[in-house]
């Protein structure tokens, strides 16, 4: 059996998509480039006020009086919000607009951060991270969905470039936070603050959207792409069988990011006896490796192909962090979540932009199902780290993150083996 036409290039026998050459760029308008700026800073300010929530989170653990065991299971409830009410963005977005759903949802998740921050009780505290999940789910798929929408019009990529400004975001996030406690600023006052700011960058990003619906480009896309009256594009098992493998690799790239952001912090202060305003840098270093490998992203994609990346970036994780681990030391640690952020910085971008060209489905649907389903592993996490942490201790529980590296490896094949073409 040969490959299978689908709008956007071929589905080979592996379930990897392969997209035809490109055509030459046309230079972006300036309404084009504004917007690029706008989804920007989408991605920016969804990155902070996450960051700012992560580096608080062990003295929230430490004021509710929460086991290792029970921390782990009460912050899941942030990708069960994700993962409950998540599948809805798509709907959304057609009803609303994309940008308009990134912009909304930045500003209902700050406006739950900070009730994360001040909650008196674990009940309360539960219930706001699982709204701000629930909303960050709609956030992501808005700017995502955006930014896809834009790169269209720059017929090159530069969606890796987004995902960097939101790690930008987050390491701006958490060196706040770490000012913050260093200055002992109340946690209450510190989010607020984050969350004016952010809201108020959301809204001025917002004037600056594309215009149109978020149909047009892919309606054009398609109309040059299947011819007129050939048949209408399905849903069949060779698409289900696409966004699984999709999502399984986002997942395995989740594991890594989500370990390392809610418990670095933690492990470096109570396990290496970090410093409180050393200890926050281990997520820091994860972000900041982020950062990097997503600003390169673009170019290394476009030369080598995402399977090699990704292939690449799993080993680099499971190597930094598996020494890491094996020879603690606070620096050593840095640097290992560093190296696993590094690793897997392209993985999510690619599942998701590889969702959402799948062939059978209406705008915005593969793309939610992967930024939706990827969830799980945030959900699966925490739990699972802690559970392994009470039974034996946390510096094993955290054996997931190079585990994550070489499950990246091994499900690399999923994504594009050649050249990253630009959108048609």
């Amino acid at each position: 059996m040969g490959l299978v036409a689908c709008p956007d290039g071929a589905v080979g026998h592996d379930g990897s998509v392969t997209a035809p050459p490109s055509a030459p760029a046309p230079a972006p308008t300036r309404s084009d480039v504004l917007a690029r700026w706008s989804v920007a800073a989408f991605f920016l300010t969804n990155g902070a006020m996450i960051g700012n929530l992560l580096p608080r989170l062990p003295e929230i653990k430490t004021d509710l009086g929460l086991t290792v065991g029970t921390y782990g299971l009460v912050i899941a409830a942030m990708p069960l919000g994700a993962v409950t009410l998540g599948a809805l963005s798509a709907a959304a977005v057609r009803r609303f607009g994309s940008a308009q759903v990134a912009a909304a949802g930045a500003i209902a998740t700050a406006v739950a951060i900070v009730g994360a921050g001040l909650a008196p009780s674990v009940a309360l505290f539960a219930l706001t991270i699982f709204v701000a999940g629930a909303l960050d789910a709609f956030t992501d798929v808005g700017q995502n969905a955006h930014g896809l929408r834009v790169q269209h019009r720059y017929q090159r990529s530069i969606l890796n470039t987004f995902h960097a400004l939101w790690s930008v975001g987050a390491v701006l996030g958490g060196l706040m936070a770490t000012a913050a406690i260093a200055l002992d600023v109340s946690r209450g006052l510190h989010l607020a603050i984050a969350g004016a700011l952010f809201s108020a960058l959301a809204l001025l990003a917002l004037r600056h959207r594309l215009p149109g619906s978020d149909g047009d480009e892919h309606d054009q896309r398609e109309d040059r792409d299947e011819p007129s009256s050939g048949p209408a594009p399905r849903l069949t098992i060779r698409t289900v069988a696409i966004l699984t493998a999709l999502v399984v690799i986002a997942i395995a790239a989740i594991l890594v990011e989500d370990v390392g952001g809610a418990w670095a912090t933690l492990y470096l202060a109570s396990d290496l006896q970090a410093a409180a305003a050393v200890a926050p840098l281990g997520y820091v270093g994860l972000a900041g490796g982020m950062v990097i490998g997503r600003f390169a992203g673009d170019a290394l994609v476009d030369r080598f192909g995402q399977r090699a990346v990704a292939r690449c970036g799993g080993a680099v994780t499971a190597l930094g962090m598996g020494l890491a681990l094996a020879f603690p030391t606070i620096g050593g640690t840095v640097a290992g979540f560093a190296l696993a952020g590094l690793g897997v910085a392209t993985i999510i971008p690619a599942a998701m932009e590889a969702g959402d060209k799948v062939p059978g489905l209406k705008v915005g649907t593969g793309l939610t199902v992967v930024s939706w389903l990827m969830r799980l592993g945030f959900l699966a996490g925490p739990p699972l780290v802690g559970a392994i942490a009470e039974a034996t201790e946390l510096r094993v529980g955290l054996l997931i993150v190079p585990l994550g590296g070489l499950a990246a490896v091994a499900l690399a094949g999923v994504l594009p083996a050649g050249k990253k073409p630009a959108d048609p």
